[in-house]
Order: structure tokens, then sequence, then C-alpha cells
């Protein structure tokens, strides 16, 4: 009878202890998320998720709450070094051919994250897959010393073969061959192929390693990024991985994207982020320079290259695409595979478009993921009530990530239009100023109009309820989508 009345007593005190533990961590949880003075609404949120469902607020939050903010990759000693074996040159705005608007850009940039403004670029654009990993490959195999080359997808198919051969080749020459990858983009690349890279002398890293315990921690935040530096004088940036899809389609025939190859200054720029990352991945600084050009009179286009991710204090990316969407005064087209524009930009877009600027975005009809295209959907109600004028892109599957606003701006990279891009995943982008750019984007951005149909907004407000039920649940999740 002791026994049995020792052991109560004994359960007794371990539920109390673990019921006390419990809530003092749910507490504590609690506590951290209003100390950071996020968002509002996205505080009320986790906040109302622990005090009713606590269990799965905890999980959710072990996912996904976390806050980078500022978070270091790399120490400011460590970034100094690698600044000052670049080319970057202080150009005042004032002296720059450009709109009152562009300098403000300009500025904003600088400010956000000390971005150079390099003028006298050359940029070829590639809507293609075939054509665009057709002139990557003739790049890299008359590489001379190095290539840097970052990917958030790096698939073990043919296009991957093809890249993993020649980077390969290149590394048995005595190129300086180094690869970043996403973890979780390049979950399913086989050891196999990693380590036949490795043996032939390519350095191969993954981007935050996603294993246990680290899982919860990691899996939120992904590098989103693609960039190539070749012998520090070509370079690429856009939207397309390395994978057979972005090639041939697939499942939907065509895929739409977006790649920009860059020779001129600029290429410093996108050193200088690869070089971060891979410091961030090796601890390694490199040793490798960019070459140092001189402004090419007929080369007009400039350009900043503007990085943002969850350690920064300010949602970089998304904070130019604000001020480039408020100093419009004609027209902003937006190219997007996902349309999960934050609060604000949604209302710098409404604004725009019932001050009668041409406000016009394309998404796929077709998407990748039915989760964000429910989501995407969710917003064009409120979209068309403002004039905003949506289409939906039929051939195949947009992927293109752009943003043209009047005559002068123009942006593409790896962000899309979304709140994970913004806030969750470590981007990078061109912000490009140049007439003659905007206008063969907007030449591009107009033939793709050929392949879309124009939502019309009585048919779209008349939709079966159960699509908008299903919409409006989805939004739910898409600050994590």
């Amino acid at each position: 009878m002791n026994l049995i009345t020792l052991f109560l007593t004994t359960s007794e005190w371990f539920y109390t202890i673990v019921i006390v533990a419990y809530l003092v961590t749910v507490l504590s949880i609690i506590a951290v998320v209003i100390s950071e003075n996020r968002n509002p609404v996205k505080s009320l949120a986790w906040v109302t998720a622990m005090l009713f469902l606590p269990v799965v607020g905890m999980v959710l939050y072990a996912f996904f709450g976390r806050n980078l903010k500022n978070k270091h990759l790399i120490s400011r000693k460590k970034k100094l070094r690698l600044r000052n074996r670049e080319h970057f040159r202080l150009i005042e705005e004032p002296s720059l051919n450009l709109s009152d608007a562009s300098r403000q850009q300009i500025r904003l940039a600088r400010s956000l994250t000390g971005a150079t403004f390099f003028p006298g670029n050359k940029i070829s654009i590639f809507t293609d897959g075939k054509e665009k990993f057709e002139v990557l490959k003739k790049d890299i195999i008359n590489a001379r010393h190095y290539i840097h080359l970052q990917y958030y997808i790096f698939e073990d198919d043919r296009l991957g073969h093809e890249i993993k051969e020649l980077l390969v080749a290149k590394a048995r020459q005595g190129v300086k061959v180094r690869v970043i990858y996403d973890h979780v983009g390049s979950f399913p690349l086989k050891r196999t192929f990693i380590r036949d890279m490795k043996e032939s002398g390519v350095e191969v890293q993954p981007f935050l390693r996603v294993t246990f315990p680290q899982f919860a921690t990691r899996i939120n935040w992904r590098n989103h990024r693609k960039i190539t530096v070749i012998d520090g004088e070509i370079g690429y940036i856009g939207g397309m991985n390395i994978a057979d899809r972005y090639i041939e389609g697939v499942k939907f025939g065509c895929w739409r994207d977006t790649h920009l190859r860059i020779t001129g200054p600029a290429v410093s720029a996108m050193q200088y982020s690869f070089a971060i990352d891979w410091n961030f991945t090796t601890e390694q600084l490199l040793e490798e320079r960019t070459k140092r050009y001189e402004v090419d009179d007929n080369a007009d286009a400039g350009i900043q290259l503007m990085t943002s991710g969850p350690n920064r204090p300010w949602s970089n990316i998304a904070l130019l695409f604000l001020k480039a969407i408020s100093n419009a005064r004609k027209r902003i087209y937006i190219q997007t595979p996902y349309f999960l524009p934050t609060e604000s930009l949604l209302k710098a877009l409404q604004a725009a478009a019932l001050a009668k600027v041409d406000v016009r975005v394309m998404i796929p009809r077709r998407c990748d993921s039915a989760m964000l295209r429910r989501a995407s959907y969710s917003y064009v109600g409120e979209c068309l009530r403002a004039g905003i004028k949506i289409y939906l892109y039929d051939k195949g599957m947009l992927h293109a990530k752009t943003v043209i606003v009047d005559d002068e701006f123009s942006s593409t990279g790896s962000t899309n239009f979304d709140s994970r891009s913004f806030e969750h995943n470590f981007e990078c982008n061109a912000f490009i100023y140049s007439r003659d750019f905007n206008s063969r984007m907007t030449d591009i951005f107009m033939r793709d109009l050929d392949d879309c149909t124009r939502i019309n907004p009585t048919a779209w407000r008349h939709r079966p309820a159960i699509e908008r039920y299903k919409e409006s649940l989805v939004r739910l999740l898409s600050p994590i989508l």
C-alpha cells in the first residue's frame, strides 16, 4: 500500500512538473514573439495559436516562427575585406543622367545594403531555358580561371548531368570551380552526384544543411538565389534553376522564365554576393577578383544588385519595389509565378491603379503548386476592384520574376512577388536603370500578353463559392507558403 501511495504521489509530482514546464515554455515563446515587435497581425496570430492550440502552435513556431533579424552571416571585418577586393567606386546620384525617381531608388538601395551603382553594363535577356543553358555551357567551357555557380535547385537529371560533367572537366583542367546549392531545394540530389564532383576537384557546399537536430531551426530559411560568375567577367542572374523542366516544361509544355547574362562592372557585385554566401557555408574568404572595367559608353545599363534575407533588419527588395511602385507615373508591369503581396505592396499597387497608373499583373493559369495558385487567386478580387489588370498566362508555367516601372526602371532575379521571398528567403535581384533595357523588357511583356487571358471582373465575382472559400482558406497560410 505504501508503494502504491508513493507511486501515485511521484506521478502527481511528475505531471505537475511537466505541466509547469510546458506552460513556462508556451509563455516564454509568447513573450519572445511580443518582444520582437513584429507585424501586429502576425504577432497576434502566433499568440492566439499558442494560447488555443499550444502543441500545434509550438511545432509551427519551431519551424516557421523563428526570427533571424540582425543575425550576421559574415563578420563586418570579413565583408570589408571582400569589398576591398572588388572594384566598388562610389558614384554620386546627382551626376547620373536619370530621373529623380530613379536617383531616389538608388539612394534607398545604398542606405539599405550599401549597394554600389554600376553604370555601363551589357545585358542579354533569355526567356527560353534552352537558349540560356546553351550559352551558359559555352561560357563554362571557355572559362580560364574560375567558375562560381549558385542555384536553389540543382537536379540529378539530363541537364544537371551535362552541367556537372562540364564543371568536372574544368576542375580537372585546373579551373577553380565552386558550387553552392540549397539543401532543401536540391534535396533529391544523390550523394553520388555530389561525390563525383568533389572527387574531381569541384568544391560543392549546401547552404544551411538541414539535418537533425537543426531541422526545425533551418527548414524555413532557404537560399533562393541563382547566380553564376565566370572569370569575373560574365555574370548570370534570374529565375531559372538547373533542371530539365526549365528547358522542356515537362507537364506544362512550356516553361516561361527570365534570366540575364551580364558583362560589365556589375559582375563584381555578383561575385561579392557569392563570396558572402561561400564564407557562410565554408568560413573561407575568396581570393579571386573580378575584371576591372572601364565604363563603356555604348553599354548604358546601370545596375544595382540587391540582396535580401531573413537576417536583414529590413525587407530590402520589398522596400525597393514599394518605392518604385510609389514613384510610378505611367505604368507598372509585373510577372510572377506566385502573387502573394505584403499588405503595403498590395495597397501601393491599388493606390497606383486608382491614380490611373496602368498596373498589370501576369500570373500563370496553371501553377507548379496548387496551394500557391489558390493563395495567389485570393488577391485577384481586391486588385480588380482597384482597376488593376490581371492576366492569366495560358501557354504554360510562367516562372518569370520581373517588375517594370515607367520608362527607366526594371528588375529581375530570384524574387517572387510573395511574402516568402520578401521575408524568409535569401534572394538576389538586379535593379536596372536603362531606357533601352526597359523598352526591351516591355516588348517581352507585351508579347507574353498574346498568350494570356485577361480576367473579367464580373466573371471573377461569379465564380463558384467553394473555389473562393478554398482560396481564402489557403490565404491564411500565405506568410509561410
